[in-house]
């Protein structure tokens, strides 16, 4: 079975999970925007082993302690797909700009793409392309456990912006309805910022969806 713990870091309050197999222990970090100690005394506390570092996409509070992570553990980073290798190469300006201390600029070990497998011990994620928020932004899906790791696509309530660089709202929009709700309404997601919902839940509630504009 997988099991996860929401660990929000940095200023922004970002929800970095902690994610495991209970029947290995191979743990997994999902977007570590920062405090890479935190994260590890989070990961001991459980008595865990970490062997993945996870991606949805680029902006500096889900990848601002990756590659320090990945430095003191040795462990690869993994996305997000590579069309926001951009965001990458600019954390030192994402850093500086947001008020965070420096964070260089770095590459992962390998890129995500739709249709892409991630294992994780016993359990598997299915990986996502849903561009919108930004041009690379993936979503990880476990099918057995009918959870959903989603990033800044979709909120309880809300949508990802999308007035940053390459960002756009219609994309986002159709990365939303024609490939998260489809998954189905049961799915319950745990988005970058913000409480959890389901998709049925936003499907009907969400005045984004409800009331698109295009």
């Amino acid at each position: 079975m997988l099991k996860y713990e929401v660990i929000p870091v940095t200023p922004f309050a970002q929800n970095c999970s902690l994610i495991w197999c209970d029947e290995t222990r191979q743990a997994a970090l999902i977007d570590p925007g920062g405090e890479a100690p935190r994260l590890l005394a989070a990961i001991q506390a459980q008595g865990l082993v970490l062997t993945k570092i996870l991606l949805t996409h680029g902006h500096l509070d889900h990848v601002g302690a990756a590659a320090e992570l990945r430095e003191q553990t040795g462990i690869a980073i993994t996305g997000p797909h590579q069309e926001d290798a951009f965001w990458l190469d600019i954390l030192p300006q994402q850093s500086q700009m947001f008020g965070f201390p420096h964070t260089p600029a770095f590459s992962p070990d390998s890129w995500l793409v739709e249709g892409d497998k991630v294992q994780l011990g016993n359990c598997e994620l299915e990986v996502y392309f849903c561009p919108g928020h930004t041009p690379g932004h993936v979503i990880l899906l476990s099918q057995s456990e009918r959870l959903a790791w989603v990033g800044d696509v979709l909120f309880a309530g809300g949508i990802g912006r999308t007035d940053f660089p390459r960002g756009d709202h219609a994309t986002l929009i159709r990365s939303i309805t024609e490939t998260l709700l489809p998954l189905g309404d049961d799915i319950v997601f745990i988005p970058g910022h913000g409480p959890s919902s389901t998709f049925g839940r936003e499907r009907v509630s969400n005045p984004y969806l409800t009331q698109p504009v295009w």
